[in-house]
């Protein structure tokens, strides 16, 4: 690793800032130099929690001691910054999603690929260590040929979750409901292990919020292009909130995330063959409904720091990071695929044009 010390600055200073400010503080190669928002008292609000200096944008992009930006301003406006930052030089990390259009992305990857600087989009939870434990299995190829592949992220969000920010719940700024804003995680984790989706059929319905433009419940149908099929859920309406889960079953085995932890892990090669009518395996209760289920300011932001680690070796080395742009860019088309199955009530058929 180099001695290098990078300095950071983060653009936005919302519920999200805080997670990069304390990951960058973590690092010992990294120093967090300054933040700026539209709102010049959030911005000096969280200069002063994290000691360090706060400056309108344009003035943070000029800054020589600042190589790398946190973008962390709402998602239809992640490219718009982005490219300002790339244009002027510095590395970016985008917040999730990388946009709310493949056309706002693909512009975003364009510049910094032009400016020849580093672009990697916030995935915190590849980073979790069941996540890590399940990925090896299938990897090392101990749950056999994939064969079915389901994301569930059902939580809970008040109306005053919606209310309280303008851009929420809109298509321009949020992009999504749901599955755009808290279920692109587990999209993102499941296409990851499962392999690109190249078929989607979905319904989206909005039933428990009112005031908003987007969905409440999306839920799919994905035919992954190695022959395996999926579900896909997402919501902000099951009170009071569940714990994500990733359940991945193959022709030997079975294993489920739950909240990061790997809490089931059945493999045939462990276990052995079961009667002709199977055995069935109870998923381990804790009663915990923690986490980004209840308060997004609940998570740990140790997964930020992880993924920041590696986007300074990443920088330093010369190598891509772990999620670049064009990796970040998977899970919105599966997104956007979903919208579009919803709007017209027909099998999608990826990749998608970009518009």
């Amino acid at each position: 690793m180099s001695e290098r010390i990078h300095g950071f600055g983060i653009i936005g200073c919302g519920v999200i800032a805080p997670f990069h400010a304390r990951a960058i503080a973590d690092l010992e190669n990294a120093r967090l130099v300054a933040v700026a928002d539209k709102v010049p008292e959030r911005a000096s609000d969280l200069a002063a929690e994290f000691g360090c200096g706060s400056a309108d944008i344009s003035a943070l992009l000029m800054r020589a001691d600042i190589d790398v930006v946190c973008v962390c301003v709402p998602s239809g406006e992640h490219a718009e910054i982005g490219v300002q930052a790339a244009a002027a030089g510095k590395h970016v990390v985008v917040e999730k999603p990388i946009e709310v259009t493949l056309e706002a992305a693909d512009r975003l990857i364009s510049a910094c690929r032009d400016h020849g600087v580093t672009l990697s989009v916030i995935s915190q939870h590849r980073w979790d260590r069941g996540v890590r434990e399940l990925k090896d299995l299938v990897d090392t190829g101990q749950l056999g040929r994939l064969i079915l592949g389901d994301a569930i992220v059902k939580w809970y969000r008040t109306q005053q979750y919606y209310d309280s920010g303008s851009w929420r719940g809109t298509w321009r700024l949020d992009g999504g409901g749901a599955l755009m804003n808290q279920g692109v995680h587990y999209v993102d984790l499941l296409q990851w292990v499962m392999g690109p989706v190249e078929r989607v059929f979905a319904r989206t319905r909005t039933l428990a919020h009112e005031r908003i433009e987007v969905e409440d419940i999306a839920a799919a149908v994905l035919g992954f292009a190695n022959g395996a099929v999926g579900i896909l859920e997402a919501s902000t309406a099951v009170f009071p909130g569940l714990s994500e889960r990733l359940e991945i079953s193959g022709t030997r085995g079975t294993a489920i995330i739950e909240a990061g932890e790997l809490k089931v892990r059945e493999l045939k090669d462990e276990r052995g063959e079961t009667s002709p009518y199977g055995g069935k395996v109870q998923v381990p209760e804790d009663g915990a409904t923690g986490g980004a289920v209840a308060n997004p300011a609940d998570i740990s932001y140790v997964g930020h720091r992880e993924q920041l680690r590696d986007v300074l070796e990443a920088i330093d080395t010369g190598r891509l990071p772990a999620i670049d742009g064009v990796e970040a860019r998977k899970p919105l088309e599966i997104i956007l695929a979903v919208y579009e199955s919803a709007r017209t009530g027909r099998d999608v058929v990826l990749p998608l044009v970009s518009v």
